[in-house]
């Protein structure tokens, strides 16, 4: 559940009555739990900012709900629907599935999403340059559908299907995208199937303070395409922890890494480092590589069930073109502000902005996002 609302609470505020917008008001800024655990749906004009994109706008719906409101070990659930457009004249149309059964022992995840948006591409490796930037239009199908069952207490085994269609337009005469023949993949389609195995003793799945999680994914794309196609698999791994300090403060901890390996191999299949979960300051794809590893920690401060902040520092690398080096991890760090539009649910739409490095002769590197849900 990404990139949608902020700007809501002054849109709906003053486009209704007098009435209605103090009810309105005191709904949204109200501390008041809800005890009866009731489903909250919440048809909503959709904001939202990234680097990559710009601003966003056009419409969207959350519902999130529980599969037994009795159980109140059952985790939360959420359906999100989103259709928007970008100051940068990006389309996105995108809807993701997050359920839990009773017992929470089924999980089913789903994404669908069609999406077109300028992209920049710097090439690969973890030491692209800002003046090798070429200008693209990237169109993405994407299809994900995966479910996972409790086997053993807090382990649940899945099993996953997907399928992903890319095409790029070069705008850039001459850009090192087209007249490099390393990038000779560049359009295509891929389907994988996938095993996942995780453990998660999280007390929350949205907004989490306390426990561990862990996910293993494995997916393999057979070859069913034509000859130009990616034939071969891909591997992430996901751990987090969190320790709760206080009422008020918890401290988190992510580690990420992704790997893919295979023939053709496609530079959008490539793990990239940046976007708003993971390395947040980077451009999303600014560095792109077979292999990526990051971590990140987080201090979370919630002021209130409606408002929070907080801030974060992370390192990452990738590698493939290169050897793997210690001394090749980029930092990032920043802050951000929380407003939970769900608070017994745990749901919230965040600022952040974060800083990354700064190369010879180029820019700090930085991001500003706006987004539903925190990035870990």
């Amino acid at each position: 559940m990404k990139r949608m609302p902020v700007l809501l609470i002054c849109f709906l505020t003053f486009s209704l009555p007098g009435v209605a917008q103090m009810k309105l008001i005191k709904k949204l800024l109200s501390n008041e739990k809800d005890t009866l655990r009731k489903a909250s749906f919440l048809p909503i004009p959709s904001f939202g900012y990234a680097q990559e994109t710009g601003f966003q706008f056009g419409v969207g719906a959350i519902v999130g709900f529980y599969a037994d409101r009795l159980d109140t070990t059952n985790r939360p659930s959420s359906l999100t629907l989103n259709l928007n457009y970008s100051t940068l004249k990006a389309y996105n149309m995108s809807s993701l599935i997050d359920i839990w059964g009773k017992g929470n022992k089924l999980h089913y995840l789903g994404e669908l999403r069609f999406k077109r948006m300028p992209f920049n591409f710097y090439g690969i490796g973890n030491n692209t340059r800002a003046i090798n930037e070429d200008k693209l239009i990237q169109q993405q199908i994407k299809v994900l559908l995966q479910a996972e069952k409790q086997l053993l207490p807090k382990a649940y085994t899945g099993v996953s299907l997907g399928f992903e269609n890319y095409e790029y337009i070069d705008r850039v005469p001459d850009g090192i995208f087209s007249s490099n023949p390393y990038y000779s993949n560049r359009t295509g389609s891929v389907l994988y199937l996938g095993v996942t195995q995780s453990y998660d003793a999280r007390n929350n799945n949205n907004y989490t303070t306390k426990g561990f999680f862990i996910r293993g994914t494995y997916q393999y794309a057979p070859s069913v395409f034509s000859a130009g196609n990616f034939t071969g698999s891909q591997i992430k791994i996901d751990a987090r922890n969190f320790w709760r300090l206080n009422q008020s403060f918890a401290v988190g901890v992510q580690g990420l890494y992704n790997t893919v390996f295979g023939k053709n191999t496609p530079i959008y299949l490539l793990p990239q480092m940046g976007n708003d979960e993971m390395m947040r300051g980077y451009y999303g794809g600014r560095y792109r590589d077979k292999n990526l590893l990051a971590f990140q920690g987080e201090l979370r401060y919630r002021y209130s069930s409606r408002f929070g902040a907080t801030v974060f520092g992370g390192t990452g690398t990738v590698w493939g073109i290169d050897d793997f080096s210690a001394h090749a991890f980029k930092p990032n760090y920043g802050a951000g502000l929380r407003y939970f539009f769900d608070p017994e649910k745990g749901i919230s739409v965040r600022l952040d902005y974060g800083v990354g490095e700064k190369q010879a002769n180029e820019k700090r590197q930085s991001g500003f996002y706006i987004s539903i849900a925190e990035a870990f």
